[in-house]
This record gives structure tokens, C-alpha cells and sequence, in this order.
């Protein structure tokens, strides 16, 4: 069985804001290796020849024409908004340059 570091689980953990206790930590070690391997396996399994598919049933998408409508006001759209700032949302930078 595939068993993933204590780093790497702890990296696993704050990339997904999680504060997890020693037990919890040890269990998810093994429960993520065996995700590994159970992924492993299926990129083992023969998929020449197999078409690529949207969905596991054949179907066609029925899809609307798109076709511009009516828009809310800029007040009712930005009404629930903590900040509104020249008729848009300010919201905090996620990118630092």
C-alpha cells in the first residue's frame, strides 16, 4: 500500500485549510495512499480504441441559442455587496505582484 509522508499529508492539509489532529493525520495517511493506488490502477487499465465521451449515456445536448436578454440594474446586482466601487464588487486581491 502506497502510505504518503507526514509532510505530505500536512501540505495536503493546508492547501485545503484544514487543521487536522495527530489521529486524524495517521488515518488520512493510509486513506489517501489507498486513493493512490486505487488511481494507479485505473491508469493501468487498456483504454485504446475507447472514444472519448461527455456521458455515460449517448445523448444529445440540447442547447439554447444565445441570445442576450433583459440585466438586473446595476443596484439590485450590487445590492447585497459588503464594498461596491464604480458599479462593481471590490472584493481583495488574491494576486500580488
Amino acid at each position: 500500500m502506497t502510505v504518503l509522508s507526514r509532510a505530505e499529508v500536512d501540505e495536503l492539509a493546508h492547501l485545503a485549510r484544514l487543521a487536522l489532529d495527530d489521529a486524524t493525520r495517521e488515518r488520512l495517511r493510509g486513506e489517501l495512499g489507498a486513493i493512490l493506488e486505487h488511481v494507479a490502477m485505473l491508469g493501468e487499465v487498456d483504454t485504446a480504441g475507447v472514444e472519448p465521451m461527455t456521458h455515460a449515456v449517448a445523448m444529445t445536448l440540447r442547447l439554447r441559442d444565445d441570445v442576450p436578454g433583459p440585466t438586473l440594474p446595476v443596484e439590485v446586482a450590487t445590492g447585497g455587496a459588503a464594498v461596491v466601487a464604480d458599479g462593481g464588487f471590490v472584493v481583495p486581491a488574491v494576486i500580488r505582484e
